[in-house]
């Protein structure tokens, strides 16, 4: 088993990259702030998931290809910044037009789940992140590597959830005061593409 210590400087370490203004927190602000708190979470709750896809990889060797592998690597990374360069493209689309944050549908919700897992698993480097970040806090005498990857795994998806959906919260409520001004949806997509844009583009030009 885990120690009660180890676990206590797991989750301070695992908040401390959480909370750092990388792609996921980026990506989640953006959404909260152009389509509400709901919204943002239902991101979180998509990119949280892809978590658990990385910790397996992680576990049974699979992140140790991207890292080995040249083309893996580069088709993984070139797949997730054509992903947002779509997303880019759609917000431009989008003109002027935002939703309101208590009018989202359900199915809304559902796409940006999805939008948030697509986001997560294809940005190899978050693989990489967790294949160097969990053995840290491993402890060969304590059972099975693979099983204490995974309860550590777990034990950051749950963080993560909590420390996105807060930043959603307040995110959110400063988007319903930006989003009464008239014609405001228009340089938020503009935002929002920029954004996604400049991710992908760094994604594109990433190296192991």
């Amino acid at each position: 088993m885990i120690e009660t210590s180890q676990l206590i400087y797991f989750v301070a370490a695992s908040v401390a990259f959480t909370v750092l203004p990388g792609p996921d927190m980026i990506f989640v602000t953006t959404q909260s702030i152009s389509e509400g708190k709901k919204a943002g979470i239902a991101t979180a709750l998509g990119l949280c998931t892809g978590i658990l896809f990385h910790t397996t990889a992680a576990a049974v060797g699979i992140s140790a290809i991207l890292y080995k592998s040249a083309l893996a690597f580069s088709i993984v990374k070139y797949l997730g910044a054509a992903y947002l360069i779509y997303l880019a493209l759609k917000a431009l689309k989008e003109g002027d037009y935002l939703l309101a944050s208590d009018s989202i549908k359900e199915t809304d919700y559902s796409r940006l789940y999805k939008r948030g897992i697509f986001m997560n698993l294809l940005n190899p480097k978050v693989s990489l992140f967790f294949l160097a970040f969990l053995p840290q806090f491993v402890n060969l005498q304590a059972g099975s590597v693979s099983t204490q990857m995974g309860v550590l795994g777990i034990v950051f998806m749950v963080q993560a959830i909590v420390v996105f959906s807060i930043i959603s919260v307040f995110a959110g409520s400063i988007g319903t005061k930006i989003l009464e001004r008239p014609k405001v949806g228009l340089y938020v997509n503009w935002m929002k593409a920029s954004i996604f844009s400049v991710i992908g583009i760094k994604l594109a030009l990433s190296h192991r």
